[in-house]
């Protein structure tokens, strides 16, 4: 009390009553974990496992352990009810030195060069002519996709009778413009065209499909503004249309390059009782129809196993490809 009547004495402020004690929190205890809080954690993080398990082991069971089982085949000599015999490499050495294998190879070449090459440039027309404001656009979508919703068997059959070389239709309007009768089955090109023609008509009107759904995408004021500087639809189609899908159109190339790899069906059924060899004189034999004949006429397990993998081998080098030629379309892009 002296001190404070004595600095209001001298003009000073009276000095701050000393802050009350700090009164201490108690600690809180940290709460029990209950099994309904474990159980909610280990739903948080098990649900997105559980939901993609079955994918992973339908996939580990019928393609993981097949692809792995195929590669130790072909690392033996097996045949249809025998024992498993290590010969390491020599299926591969014996694919290397068959005159019959390099045939497959060329032939899967040929058959899908002159297969893919022209069904993807008229899948890419028929997209152009579908992306235009059409009367019956809905339907003439539809119809497109009919062959390839009609069964392999169905449509090889019919075209095996087109190609008949003795009543066939189409001898039969060769000959009406002075040609002479071509033998379809027997010859090694005509044969090859036939089969090409059956994988063009099946698969020209999924592949429009995808190239329509890519041309829609395509923004309109790109047409809209090369209309305003005078350019022609040609003209549009090669500097704006195709540009833009180029991504797809790489992808319906590697897709269309794996099919026909994998070619099977369409040869087999066109050669009829010949169909597995490819033909009299292997003259249309893809690399599936020598695996299936090594393996189910034959009985060479580990040698059928072994064109399997280097199938496998040719999709990954294709794949590869596919990839190299993305980076460089995005570096082009960029630049």
């Amino acid at each position: 009390m002296a001190t404070s009547v004595r600095a209001a004495a001298d003009g000073t402020p009276p000095p701050a009553p000393p802050p009350p004690p700090a009164s201490r929190k108690p600690t809180p205890t940290p709460a029990r974990t209950t099994w309904r809080s474990r159980l909610y954690r280990w739903d948080l993080k098990a649900t997105p496992y559980a939901f993609v398990a079955p994918f992973f082991l339908c996939f580990a069971a019928f393609g993981l352990f097949p692809l792995i089982y195929t590669g130790w085949l072909s690392l033996h000599r097996v045949e249809l009810g025998g024992e498993a015999e290590w010969r390491g490499f020599d299926n591969y050495t014996g694919l290397w030195d068959s005159d019959f294998f390099w045939n497959a190879l060329a032939n899967t070449f040929t058959i899908g060069v002159i297969s893919t090459v022209p069904q993807l440039l008229m899948a890419l027309g028929l997209a152009h002519l579908l992306n235009y404001k059409l009367r019956g656009r809905g339907f003439f979508r539809v119809a497109v996709l009919a062959p390839y919703a009609t069964s392999i068997a169905a449509a090889t059959l019919v075209f095996a009778q087109l190609f008949n070389s003795d009543y066939g239709l189409i001898n039969t309007m060769l000959g009406w413009v002075g040609f002479e009768p071509v033998s379809w089955e027997s010859s090694r090109w005509p044969a090859q065209i036939a089969i090409s023609v059956i994988v063009t008509w099946r698969w020209t009107g999924y592949n429009a499909l995808i190239y329509l759904a890519a041309m829609q995408a395509v923004p309109q004021d790109l047409y809209e503004a090369a209309s305003l500087d005078g350019a022609s639809r040609w003209r549009q189609f090669i500097s704006i249309t195709i540009p833009s899908i180029r991504p797809t159109i790489l992808f319906t190339i590697v897709v269309s390059t794996i099919g026909a790899t994998q070619l099977f069906g369409e040869p087999m059924l066109f050669g009829g009782s010949l169909g597995v060899s490819g033909g009299s004189g292997n003259q249309f034999q893809t690399l599936s129809l020598l695996m299936y004949e090594k393996g189910w006429v034959t009985g060479a397990l580990g040698q059928a196993s072994a064109i399997a993998w280097v199938m496998l081998l040719l999709l990954l080098l294709i794949g590869g490809l596919r990839l190299v030629a993305g980076r460089v379309n995005r570096r082009k892009s960029g630049a």
